[in-house]
């Protein structure tokens, strides 16, 4: 079978891609501990461009150093971040065709590393935490969303084609949308149009510095699936409200970041143990995709098989195929798939990733390929 559409080129905004292959946001802890880029990170993203891919989007940038807190995840959070981040892109670009996207975020309560302080729209304590989060006053608020615009225009400043907000998975954003994580009753909760503000605050504040000149996506919360969250009726009136606003392309996920809590329906990285467990939120796209207008969408969950991308291309249900794990084992399966080598991914999605940035290895990787490896050196 020929993948044609898997292999065409489209476009997001006013960008041309070459295929519809995009590397969805993958944090891989290879900043330095302040968030700073790499030698390390820059090799990582050279090989990813080299590979064949059309798009590949950031993990995920904090715009606030009290919002970064994951292990060694990057920053945009002042002008010294630029050299690094400008010497990352210019890589990617220097040696492949790929586009690449920011992906700029604040941890918000989904904390991981000690030192930093839970905050979010209301003083709950969210699912898998202990601790209680910070409200955050009106006025920090709206220090946030200048921190996201000013990310996001140094994020231009420093080359990259696109940025996209993470508004997913528990991170600030999402806390937002959730009527679980947003209890406020002032401007910035209760309804549904004020959960949304703060998202469509930062938008206007971008397009305003930024104008039409780079594309603006978003990787949304479709729902939680935890009860009292965010429903998927409400995820599909948000896609609405993000058409309506002019945003290039919707990245639709759902739940937060620890699958136990959602029963392993939600990203991120359920465990697939069947073919029938691939493609999980196929169904999200199918609802979401009639919405989106000139609007791309951006099919991501679990896609293991190029002839299953191909018939959601053709479909009509996505315009855009989204992959995170396997690239972690195959930096160059685009290339495999292009070549005519339709295998599925290597990747058999068992989440042995997620331990290995606690190994004290330099970043997250497949011990799965790094086992092999090692035993064919032996060999």
């Amino acid at each position: 079978m020929e993948l044609t559409k898997l292999f065409s080129s489209a476009k997001i905004g006013n960008v041309r891609i070459k295929n519809r292959i995009v590397r969805s946001a993958t944090w891989l802890a290879r900043a330095d501990e302040l968030g700073y880029v790499t030698e390390d990170l820059i090799e990582t993203y050279q090989k990813l461009g080299e590979g064949g891919i059309g798009l590949i989007i950031s993990g995920y940038i904090g715009v606030h150093d009290n919002g970064s807190g994951n292990y060694r995840m990057t920053r945009l959070s002042n002008g010294s971040y630029k050299s690094g981040q400008k010497r990352l892109v210019a890589t990617i670009h220097d040696t492949s065709d790929a586009k690449v996207a920011a992906q700029i975020a604040h941890t918000g309560s989904n904390i991981i590393r000690a030192g930093y302080e839970l905050v979010g729209p209301s003083p709950i304590k969210v699912p898998g935490s202990i601790k209680l989060v910070r409200e955050l006053p009106t006025k920090e608020i709206q220090e946030i969303v200048n921190s996201f615009i000013y990310a996001g225009t140094l994020a231009y400043e420093c080359g990259y084609d696109m940025i996209q907000l993470h508004g997913a998975h528990g991170y600030l954003l999402s806390d937002f949308l959730s009527p679980l994580a947003n209890k406020r009753i002032d401007g910035y909760g209760g309804t549904l149009e004020k959960r949304f503000k703060i998202i469509e605050e930062i938008y206007h504040g971008l397009r305003d510095k930024l104008g039409k000149e780079i594309p603006i996506m978003i990787k949304l919360n479709t729902h939680d699936n935890l009860k009292n969250g965010l429903t998927l009726e409400e995820g599909k009136e948000i896609t609405k409200r993000l058409v309506a606003l002019g945003f290039d392309a919707v990245e639709p996920s759902s739940g937060r970041t620890d699958p136990k809590l959602t029963e392993n329906k939600s990203f991120p990285a359920p465990i697939i143990k069947k073919p029938e467990e691939e493609n999980y939120f196929s169904y999200i796209a199918r609802e979401l995709k009639p919405l989106m207008s000139n609007c791309a969408l951006i099919l991501m969950g679990g896609i293991r098989n190029p002839i299953a991308a191909e018939q959601f291309l053709e479909e009509e249900i996505a315009d855009f195929i989204s992959i995170s794990r396997p690239f972690l084992y195959e930096p160059d399966l685009a290339k495999r798939w292009e070549s005519g080598n339709l295998d599925s991914t290597y990747c058999t999605s068992c989440n042995a990733c997620f331990g290995t940035i606690y190994k004290g290895t330099g970043g997250i990787f497949c011990p799965v390929k790094h086992k092999q490896e090692k035993k064919s050196i032996k060999n």
